[in-house]
């Protein structure tokens, strides 16, 4: 009797195998180099392709991808209350109108570079920008390989102004707009923010482009959540009046939303919990992105393409302090635990260099 019941098991375990093969079973492209599990992925290897050797510099983790991000953004948070806007591209297809809304100022570049390649390819405006967010991001060591859903319609109205969150919003003010555009938490906030350790400020003040949030952005590491922390010094030349743009490094910039969502009873310890832990920052920000990602859209009419994403190179380096600096330059805000303990890089204080190609 027993060995009856071994033998059904086996038999149902065996036919369960084969039934998910069946359905995970791949389709040849017409290229004759890709497959894919939904023929309607296909389309997509060409534009990956394109982008990354004509936007991306060949694949590399630049301006671009940095930009791409920031459009990312910008597109799918100008979501109402009472619906319209959302990631449906409008910041593309109305670029003449979202562009010169004062938060957008500066994304006119990468959306006309953008609206470029669309041309070229059967894609609407709001499934590129989230492609490109998604391919060029994993252009950078370090981050997770980000999910993509096909399937955005064309935009048929440009996004209401006043939605995007501005560097120098107040903590109350940034975390209302994330719940009331898709009833993001306060600790969503903190991983969505994490794209800024691969990005830098060009507009925040325009006299000195390339300016970096953290001292790797060519990397997707935690390092941004040590260095935003750090006791910070007034940045020298900032075109800020209220001279509340702060920096820790030389050659660095931090924004003040950034600096203050670091030290918020709300978000503080949720921030400090990056501090050196890869994987979770990882896994917090592909699920953060993915929600934002479909902002004004329904999943279940979409088709899953996340195969197309090219898988990030891995990144394990610790977290560190910059040289000369140590926890006693912490501003900590996070009472319920310790701040990791860290090592600091060996050598000189140098200064941060700007990002090429801003």
């Amino acid at each position: 009797m027993a060995f009856k019941s071994l033998f059904a098991l086996a038999t149902l375990a065996t036919s369960m195998t084969l039934t998910n093969a069946a359905l995970t079973r791949r389709v040849a492209c017409p290229d004759g180099k890709n497959t894919a599990t939904n023929e309607a992925c296909c389309a997509l290897f060409p534009i990956v392709e394109d982008m990354q050797q004509n936007l991306f510099d060949g694949g590399e983790c630049g301006e671009e991808v940095h930009e791409s991000l920031r459009l990312v953004f910008h597109d799918a948070i100008s979501i109402g209350a009472a619906g319209g806007g959302g990631a449906d591209g409008s910041i593309i297809t109305f670029v003449d109108t979202e562009t010169n809304y004062h938060a957008n100022l500066g994304t006119d570049d990468i959306a006309n570079k953008q609206a470029g390649l669309i041309a070229k390819h059967n894609i609407t405006a709001g499934d590129f920008i989230q492609l490109a967010g998604a391919v060029g991001t994993s252009n950078c060591p370090g981050a997770p390989r980000l999910d993509f859903f096909l399937g955005r319609p064309t935009a048929t109205a440009a996004a209401p102004d006043g939605l995007v969150p501005e560097p120098f919003d107040s903590v109350d003010k940034i975390l209302a707009r994330f719940a009331e555009a898709g009833g993001f938490s306060p600790a969503e906030v903190v991983a969505l923010l994490a794209s800024h350790s691969i990005a830098a400020a060009d507009h925040v003040d325009p006299t000195i482009p390339g300016t970096p949030f953290d001292s790797t952005p060519g990397t997707f590491d935690t390092q941004f959540f040590v260095e935003t922390q750090l006791k910070g010094t007034l940045f020298p030349g900032t075109a800020n009046n209220q001279g509340e743009v702060q920096s820790p490094l030389a050659g660095e910039i931090r924004l003040q939303s950034d600096a203050d969502l670091a030290r918020d009873s709300r978000t503080a310890c949720e921030w400090q919990s990056f501090v050196n832990n890869q994987s979770k920052m990882q896994n917090a920000f592909k699920a953060a992105m993915l929600k934002l990602s479909l902002l004004g859209n329904d999943q279940s009419t979409m088709v899953d393409c996340s195969e197309v994403i090219p898988v990030p190179a891995t990144f394990t380096k610790a977290a560190t302090f910059p040289a000369g600096l140590s926890i006693n330059d912490v501003d900590q805000a996070c009472t319920e635990t310790p701040f990791p303990t860290l090592s600091t890089d060996p050598g000189p204080v140098t200064s941060v260099a700007p990002v090429p190609g801003s």
